[in-house]
């Protein structure tokens, strides 16, 4: 942990953090902005396998929201990354996303994770090729959903990254 990260806690979403990470998902400008009501079901139901960064007065500053793939358990589906314009470039979303892998690898046998990534998005490139470098782990890409997928419109292809099997 950087000491630019000292002062930050990683734990679970709570409830009442899902209005917070809705503002946060929302001011990024990058991600799909979904409901405000989803954000607070995530932060019940999938509290589990998402992780959220607090700063020095318990406030979420970033967030990472996934799920167990039902039909590979030990896969972890990250669905969003955010962090607070404010905390960025602090290396918070590695620390996230190392602490949310070690903490469903130990609570579940979580040994893959997986994401999409628009191309364009060199951020979520470089979070996750530096994940799987820092774990020595495959990398795989490939096309998941394309452009003619998405029933509402224009909408850049999504390509799934793949990293796994890791040890940590």
């Amino acid at each position: 942990m950087t000491a630019a990260q000292a002062d930050l806690q990683i734990d679970r979403p709570t409830v009442a953090d899902g209005a917070v990470l809705w503002r946060i998902a929302r001011d990024s400008k990058v991600l799909d902005l979904n409901s405000s009501y989803s954000y607070l079901l995530w932060c019940r139901d999938f509290a589990a396998t998402s992780a959220v960064a607090r700063d020095e007065r318990g406030e979420a500053v970033g967030f990472i929201t996934g799920y167990l793939r039902p039909d590979s358990p030990r896969t972890l589906l990250v669905w969003q990354v955010a962090v607070d314009e404010a905390h960025r470039g602090r290396g918070l979303a590695a620390a996230m996303l190392d602490a949310l892998a070690a903490r469903t690898a130990g609570e579940h046998g979580v040994d893959t994770v997986e994401t999409t990534v628009a191309p364009g998005n060199t951020a979520s490139e470089r979070l996750f090729t530096a994940f799987a470098e820092r774990h020595g782990a495959l990398l795989e890409r490939e096309v998941l959903f394309d452009t003619p997928d998405f029933p509402d419109g224009p909408h850049d292809r999504e390509v799934l990254h793949r990293i796994g099997p890791f040890a940590l």
